[in-house]
């Protein structure tokens, strides 16, 4: 009877584990089953990359690599990842983690000490996650003062990165003349509240890829939309 117990305990706890795989793998690995072009993020905490391998991954095209973070902060693998994801093939994009309440100024020069223009294949990308403890408005007037700032320097807007739940209560109306990377990690595509349009899905924080050690987060362009979209201007 016992043994007969153990067997059933056994038999559902795998069933579970196998479904659970299933579910993650549909939309983790989604890229093996859609014509969509994909893409990746990564910083310093996917430690090395091995871009030989990442680089031969016909379904990757594009890679966005954290440059910089508020005003001091320079990713600590950005150099390397840059000069060898453009030796393997992919197009490049750099981006910088916005910290509302850190002097504008400050931040856009750590930004620009990185992201040179003459490296970059894909425009610029404002990662916006937090109020960093304003309100809205007062966030929204840091935000915008440093897009303007971005988008001076640079001489084209910025991609914005941000995920569902920030859009609908933060930034919802507000920025309709920039383009949007949404972070939703789910089976299911994003809904912003106002439903407008997006350019790019971020689907999973848990990718997996060759090359990598580390879960990567893994991004795709929706429906019409395409890199050229986002090719960085060279003036």
């Amino acid at each position: 009877m016992r043994r007969h117990i153990f067997f059933l305990i056994c038999l559902l706890f795998f069933s579970i584990q196998h479904i659970n795989a299933q579910n993650d793998e549909s939309y983790i690995q989604c890229e093996d089953t859609c014509r969509h072009v994909h893409g990746i993020d990564l910083s310093h905490y996917q430690g090395e990359v091995f871009w030989e391998s990442v680089g031969a991954n016909s379904k990757m095209a594009y890679v966005y690599l954290k440059a910089t973070e508020g005003s001091t902060h320079i990713d600590k693998t950005y150099e390397r990842n840059i000069d060898l994801a453009h030796r393997y093939g992919l197009k490049v994009g750099s981006y910088h983690f916005f910290r509302p309440k850190t002097d504008l100024t400050k931040q856009l020069e750590n930004f620009k000490s990185q992201c040179r223009p003459g490296d970059q294949d894909l425009i610029p990308m404002i990662d916006i996650e937090s109020t960093g403890g304003l309100k809205t408005e007062e966030f929204c007037d840091s935000l915008f003062k440093f897009l303007d700032m971005v988008e001076k320097a640079y001489r084209q807007k910025p991609l914005l990165y941000t995920y569902t739940n920030f859009y609908n209560k933060h930034l919802k109306g507000k920025i309709d003349d920039y383009k949007l990377m949404i972070a939703q990690y789910s089976e299911e595509q994003p809904k912003l509240e106002d439903g407008r349009d997006y350019t790019m899905w971020q689907y999973t924080s848990k990718g997996r890829i060759n090359g990598i050690n580390t879960y990567v987060d893994k991004s795709r362009f929706m429906g019409r939309h395409s890199m050229r979209e986002i090719r960085f201007k060279h003036f």
